[in-house]
């Protein structure tokens, strides 16, 4: 049985478990299947290798692994919906665990100072100081998951939880393209200038993302990536 929700015209056919997938129809060619349990690497190393199995059937038009899912968009809608979810749970029941041999990506930060303007808000939330904050998050070594959001935008791994915060309820309106933010349990850097719900504690003057290179996004999945810090005004 279907069971309808009101999200995107999200269907989800069959829901989560501790242990088992949920896959959801998301329109009438794809669908999208979601790692059970944690947020955490094993799952994605998971979905890596799911994404690497379905390339091989001929009837796609696309994958798109995501932060521990993976979305699949088919040439055509499918004849029989429920032989698709069956056949790709089964494919994530037998998909070993990969993981992708990444380049290391160094990020050179100045933390604090006119960009930082969520950081006395995170130091109240966690508890801690501004230097203990600025010090965790740049002694963390991340791992890209995935890509989206905005173009070369990377999802990044690795967060202490000691600095995790809640994603604003009301979004900064112009946050400035190289904010250094943490969104939740991740933490990123803004691509474009515009409204963000992140939450910043610095700045990257690095450029991510080259429209006119023959691979424009600094970062792919399976990269590590470290915060140096620059420069620390605070």
């Amino acid at each position: 049985m279907i069971v309808t929700t009101n999200r995107h015209a999200q269907r989800e056919i069959v829901p989560a478990t501790q242990s088992r997938a949920r896959v959801s129809a998301i329109g009438a060619r794809s669908f999208l299947l979601e790692a059970p349990g944690d947020f955490d690497l094993a799952a994605q190393r998971r979905i890596w290798a799911l994404s690497r199995t379905v390339k091989g059937w001929a009837e796609l038009a696309e994958d798109i692994p995501g932060m521990t899912n993976l979305l699949v968009i088919f040439k055509e809608t499918p004849e029989d919906p429920d032989a698709v979810v069956v056949r790709l749970l089964e494919a994530w029941e037998h998909a070993q665990s990969i993981d992708l041999e990444g380049k290391i990506i160094e990020i050179p930060v100045h933390y604090g100072g006119e960009h930082a303007s969520d950081l006395p808000a995170l130091c109240d939330l966690s508890g801690l100081s501004d230097r203990e904050v600025v010090r965790i998050h740049h002694q963390a070594t991340y791992r890209v998951f995935a890509l989206g959001s905005a173009p070369g935008f990377g999802y990044l791994h690795g967060l202490d939880p000691r600095i995790y915060m809640p994603r604003k309820t009301v979004p900064s309106l112009k946050m400035a393209k190289g904010c250094v933010t943490i969104g939740g349990m991740q933490t990123g850097v803004a691509m474009l200038t515009g409204p963000n719900g992140w939450n910043s504690i610095g700045f990257a003057t690095l450029e991510m993302f080259d429209p006119a290179s023959p691979t424009p996004a600094m970062m792919a999945p399976g990269d590590t990536v470290r915060f140096l810090p620059a420069r620390v005004e605070l």
